[in-house]
């Protein structure tokens, strides 16, 4: 079998064109919609912008007092600064609000030219970044408690010939250094600071500075160094008294989640609880971040807040920020406890997701605020579900072992159907040859999906967006190649067909370009499981129990290759049109199936609209999801399948007809 042989079906070219331009064109619409969706903001730029504005208003103070510069060179720094955020807030991609920020911006830096106040050009620096982050929401907290005594190591292996091993700036290699490196013991100035603010220095470094970047190090490794660098100015003697403190309920509710223990003020702090109450709090949350959940509060606190912020800016009449809140709402609030909640009730987790879905729907639609305002309500009902399902105290070895079987079950088996019916197809033809091929696809799609959880451990963070666009795409590929496929196998049949593809075929090699591409698809519907289930492995890492995690996957590895046993034994004693036909059959179902869940995957990333379909029931194993664009995405495979497998029936009845004459 060439690549040639299986993408088109027999017969004459101008009906294999027509079924070919079919799905050519399904994928022309899928990419106009995909091109005509919002372009999304750069984390990396908007949390650049926010550093510098945050620096603005920490730093300003040093270089202007009582309408005098009181240092040239920290002066000319603010000037550059706010330039540059000024820039690239222009730069960044359109949408509402962007404006006003800009507008803002020039405000601020006019504020700084005309050597404003410290408090006035603060406030001007604060208010303009909270209002950056409400357009263009991104990440900004670890998603996990940092390892602050691995931290104190990094410090002192990274830091400290500088900023000195007790972080008073007065390390062996500071003398010299212009400006002279940061004193973190410096109350007043650390009283200014958040954990966010020294995560994007340490993260970006500084320019104009000794100061450089320590992108090298893990995402966790410098969230760690950000509290240890943030605890210096706190004394560790007061953070017992901050434990006690921590026991109050009431002061829990103001750091919910590690976003806002990150993202807070200290001196914002010190204003509502008062200066001791504050330090004694900080120390103590500085030194044990850990005492902060990151499991569902965390999480979900973190969606309720992006969907309380969505749902001002619809009542406002903001609907583009309203929908960018919402999307932000799923994507870095609900989606990374979403494998934990999946494993302990699926069924309360697809109940958010259709729930989410809606609310999006009616934010689209310019729905009433009434109809807007219930959507958030029920949401909000859900979550509530969702915290006492997600409770440390429901965790347990049973519900770690059945998260870890259901989901790499779950994820394996598209990819085992595809790959047996590839190897069952090589040994049919006796190409055995190229088996090796898929094997190699297979297995280095493993080693990639081991490769992603290294990096997106140690380097990266992948976002809920990235997740979902590579499932998304990946699944929309995968499902053009099988639709190929499918009809090419529905094609050989009939016996007729396959003795003159035999005659044919059978005396040439297969090609090299075609055994690439076994590799390829093998390597595609495989990884595209793989990353999904080591996304899911890691957040199920993370709630402990390793054990009984490792023995759920086993079993569940052990099952897969006992279906694949099975599958491949019985393909062996089919006659080689039925093969054919119940392959032809399978592969067209699996192609109609990834079709809906690479729709589904494209609209939880918000790169496609989500229009409800009232009377479909979500079956996520068949891609059947109750939106008009998924079921429409099935709806135009199938009828692609139809005229394909229609024209194989036409071109066998006119080769019969030949052959009589």
């Amino acid at each position: 079998m060439r690549l040639s042989d299986c993408s088109v079906c027999p017969g004459p070219k101008s009906r294999t064109r027509t079924w070919r331009g079919a799905w050519i064109a399904l994928l022309a619409v899928i990419l106009t919609h995909v091109m005509a969706a919002p372009t999304l903001a750069n984390d990396a730029d908007v949390q650049t912008t926010w550093r510098l504005l945050d620096y603005v208003a920490v730093d300003y103070a040093g270089a202007v007092s009582g309408g005098q510069v009181t240092s040239e060179t920290e002066y000319a720094e603010m000037i550059e600064f706010a330039g540059q955020v000024e820039t690239r807030l222009k730069a960044l991609p359109d949408k509402s609000g962007k404006d006003d920020l800009v507008r803002r911006s020039a405000a601020l830096r006019a504020a700084i030219e005309a050597k404003a106040a410290p408090e006035e050009v603060a406030t001007q620096s604060r208010s303009l970044a909270s209002a950056l982050l409400a357009a263009y929401p991104v990440p900004l907290a670890p998603t996990a408690p940092p390892d602050v005594a691995r931290g104190a190591a990094l410090y002192t292996q990274n830091c400290a010939s500088c900023h000195g091993a007790a972080g008073d700036g007065k390390g062996p290699n500071a003398a010299g250094l212009d400006p002279p490196p940061i004193d973190f013991t410096d109350r007043a100035r650390a009283d200014q600071r958040s954990l966010f603010g020294l995560y994007q220095v340490i993260t970006q470094g500084l320019e104009g500075t000794s100061m450089t970047s320590f992108e090298s190090l893990s995402e966790q490794d410098r969230w760690a160094l950000a509290y240890v660098a943030g605890a210096f100015a706190y004394p560790s003697s007061a953070a017992g008294a901050g434990e006690k403190l921590w026991q109050d309920a009431s002061v829990r509710a103001r750091n919910p989640n590690m976003a806002s223990l990150v993202g807070a003020i200290p001196a914002d702090l010190a204003a509502e609880i008062g200066p001791d109450k504050a330090e004694a709090l900080i120390a103590y949350l500085r030194r044990h971040p850990e005492a902060v959940s990151t499991r569902a509060g965390g999480s979900l606190a973190l969606t309720r807040e992006r969907l309380g912020a969505s749902l001002k800016a619809y009542a406002a009449g903001d609907r583009k920020a309203a929908t960018d809140l919402a999307l932000s709402a799923y994507l870095d609030g609900f989606e990374p406890v979403e494998p934990v909640l999946t494993a302990r009730d699926s069924a309360l987790m697809v109940r958010i997701e259709q729930a989410m879905g809606e609310l999006r729907a009616a934010i689209a639609k310019g729905s009433p605020l009434a109809e807007v305002q219930t959507a958030n309500q029920q949401l909000a009902r859900l979550f509530d579900e969702a915290d006492a399902a997600l409770a440390p105290e429901m965790a347990s070895s049973t519900s770690s072992f059945l998260g870890a079987f259901g989901v790499l079950l779950r994820e394996g088996l598209e990819a085992l159907l595809i790959v047996v019916a590839m190897i069952a197809f090589l040994r049919k033809t006796e190409r055995t040859e190229e088996v090796g091929y898929v094997h190699g696809g297979w297995i280095a799609a493993l080693a990639a999906g081991v490769g992603t959880w290294f990096v997106a451990t140690y380097f990266i963070s992948i976002s809920g967006a990235s997740r979902e666009l590579t499932e998304g795409f990946g699944s929309l590929f995968a499902a053009i190649i099988l639709l190929t496929v499918g009809i090419w196998m529905h094609g050989k049949s009939y016996a007729e067909a396959w003795q003159r593809y035999i005659q044919e075929k059978m005396t040439r090699a297969l090609s090299r370009s075609s055994s690439w591409f076994l590799f390829a698809l093998a390597f595609l519907v495989v990884y595209r499981e793989v990353f999904e289930t080591i996304l899911f492995y890691a957040a199920l890492w993370a709630q402990g129990d390793g054990l009984a995690m490792l023995g759920g996957m086993l079993a569940a590895a052990a099952l897969l290759a006992v279906l694949a046993w099975i599958m491949l034994s019985y393909s062996a004693r089919l006659p080689i049109t039925q093969f054919f036909a119940w392959s032809a059959i399978l592969i067209a179902v699996l192609a109609v199936v990834l079709a809906g869940k690479g729709i589904a995957a494209l609209q939880e990333a918000g790169m496609l609209g989500v229009v409800p379909l009232s009377g479909v029931p979500r079956i996520q194993v068949l891609g059947l999801f109750p939106t008009t664009e998924t079921v429409l995405a099935q709806l135009a495979v199938v009828v692609i399948l139809i005229a394909g497998f229609y024209l194989n029936y036409l071109n066998r009845r006119s080769a019969t007809r030949a052959d009589a004459a």
